[in-house]
């Protein structure tokens, strides 16, 4: 841990070209900073830039999270060793990926905890200088909220590190501590965020409730999970929330400034500095040998199994947007595109993700640094956390029918057309039969967007989507593989983080 907390903050800036204002920072001491709330609100802005980071959100984290579950698997088994090991449940304490991930989160965690230090100095009106800190409180819980479910017991550090002495023996904090101070920190932001930020890279208050059910969801207090999911579902005008009418428009990065469904974005418009920006998720997840687009091929890492998509109903628009399933080569005279069926792909001869391959905007070579804005949490999780929380409340209840129904309804738009699949929900399931629907309703609604593993971990269903007649057959070990290792490196730097999660 010592080597990766500093007295500064990496990498402040913000995303100049739409949603956060430029303002490059640099080192900062509280002794020349915080002067007014415009040094405040730059401060919290560099917890934002933290997450669009290469080692964050741009690729190390995101792509651990697609394939650890059972919708992406490997494609191209010549990548990274490190990216294999994941996906197979194959993980060591020297994996890459965890390696880049685990310090990058304590640095969007340090970025946090300067600017909440630094909102008890800042001159000006209380209720404003609480409107932005309480962005910093978001971003604290949103890594820990990560943290925790990922490794369990972890190293809990919310306070201003001077020195690298004040870190260095610290402890892990039992899982069962983190989550009262995350549920904490989103109710000071649920308390204090605007209602209606101007634009999605900021929270609002529906962000912090809807990020409040759904650990009240992973903690199985299904009242409270409904109860944080209902507040939204009222004030959806109000926080300027709702389904948005198409589902491919949802991917599509020029589309992305318009979009009213999402909750939380992390804003990758096209602007990079150095690993800030660093948008690597169409790359990793295009097809190898496809010229169909101009900013060149992808790279066939993360690759659904042929199962993931011969199961999904092909009347299902949710299909046609989430998969790619032909490939364009440059063949014949003049080198004209000839179109394959994506079976024609030497690497990973099946259907390929589509969601942020098809539409980057702008983009860089492969479709690299691409203008997507990527989606943490939407408005559909909502309405599924809602109904799933209900059904565990009170089973068989037309409210919860309504809330899946509302999402089928968008489903059903078929880039205008309306068709008939997928259908309501038949009314009058049983609780189990309502929960097996709903959890298989979020599997396809949010498929490939960092969500699944979660559910899998929460459910503890391992066994079963890895097993045999699962999508993704691994082996599983329900004694190991819930938890991920925290990197070698750090428990030999700090001892007192031994012993490492179970089986590591």
């Amino acid at each position: 841990m010592k080597k990766y907390i500093a007295f500064l903050f990496l990498g402040i800036f913000a995303f100049g070209c739409s949603d956060l204002e430029e303002k490059p920072v640099g080192i900062i001491r509280p002794d020349n900073f915080f002067n007014n709330t415009d040094d405040l609100q730059a401060a919290v802005n560099g917890a934002f830039a933290n997450i669009a980071h290469n080692n964050y959100w741009g690729r190390e984290f995101t792509i651990a999270l697609m394939l650890r579950d059972d919708m992406a698997d490997i494609g191209d088994r010549t990548t990274q060793a490190a990216r294999i090991d994941v996906n197979d449940m194959n993980m060591n304490d020297t994996n890459a990926l965890v390696a880049n991930f685990w310090p990058q989160s304590y640095v969007i965690i340090t970025a946090a905890n300067q600017a909440i230090e630094g909102a008890k100095k800042t001159p000006g009106d209380p209720a404003k200088v609480n409107a932005i800190v309480a962005q910093a409180y978001f971003a604290r819980a949103f890594a820990y909220y990560h943290l925790v479910r990922i490794f369990g017991d972890i190293p809990y550090i919310d306070f201003v590190v001077n020195d690298v002495s004040q870190v260095n023996s610290l402890s892990r904090t039992k899982e069962a501590d983190v989550y009262p101070k995350i549920i904490a920190d989103l109710e000071f932001a649920k308390q204090w965020l605007e209602d209606k930020p101007k634009v999605k890279a900021v929270p609002g208050k529906g962000t912090a409730a809807g990020y409040l059910a759904s650990v009240y969801l992973t903690l199985g207090n299904y009242q409270k999970a409904y109860d944080e999911s209902k507040y939204v579902i009222t004030n959806e005008a109000k926080f300027g929330l709702g389904l948005d009418a198409d589902f491919q428009d949802l991917f599509n990065a020029t589309k992305a400034a318009a979009l009213k469904e999402p909750l939380f974005t992390i804003d990758f418009n096209n602007l990079t500095s150095g690993n800030y920006g660093q948008d690597y998720t169409a790359f990793f997840t295009g097809s190898l040998k496809d010229d169909s687009y101009s900013y060149g091929q992808g790279f066939s890492v993360a690759v659904p199994s042929q199962k993931v998509f011969d199961t999904w109903d092909q009347r299902d628009y949710r299909r046609a947007v989430s998969f790619d399933t032909i490939i364009r080569k440059k063949t014949g005279p003049g080198g004209a595109l000839q179109i394959f069926p994506s079976s024609d792909n030497e690497k990973a001869p099946r259907p390929h993700i589509a969601k942020y391959f098809r539409f980057p905007g702008k983009a860089g070579a492969n479709g690299r640094t691409s203008q997507h804005n990527y989606i943490t949490m939407r408005y559909a999780e909502v309405l599924l956390t809602a109904a799933e929380a209900l059904n565990e409340i009170t089973p068989g209840t037309t409210e919860a029918d309504g809330y899946v129904n509302r999402v089928r309804a968008r489903a059903r738009n078929k880039a205008g057309k309306q068709v008939s699949f997928p259908a309501n929900v038949t009314p009058g399931l049983s609780q189990s039969d309502f929960r097996k629907m709903v959890i298989d309703e979020r599997r396809l609604e949010l498929a490939f967007e960092y969500i699944r593993w979660y559910d899998i971990k929460r459910l503890k269903i391992g066994p079963d989507v890895f097993g045999v007649n699962g999508l993704e057959p691994h082996t599983f070990d329900v004694n190991k593989d819930y938890l991920w290792p925290l990197p070698g490196t750090e428990l030999a730097i700090n001892p007192n983080l031994k012993p490492n999660n179970p089986g590591y």
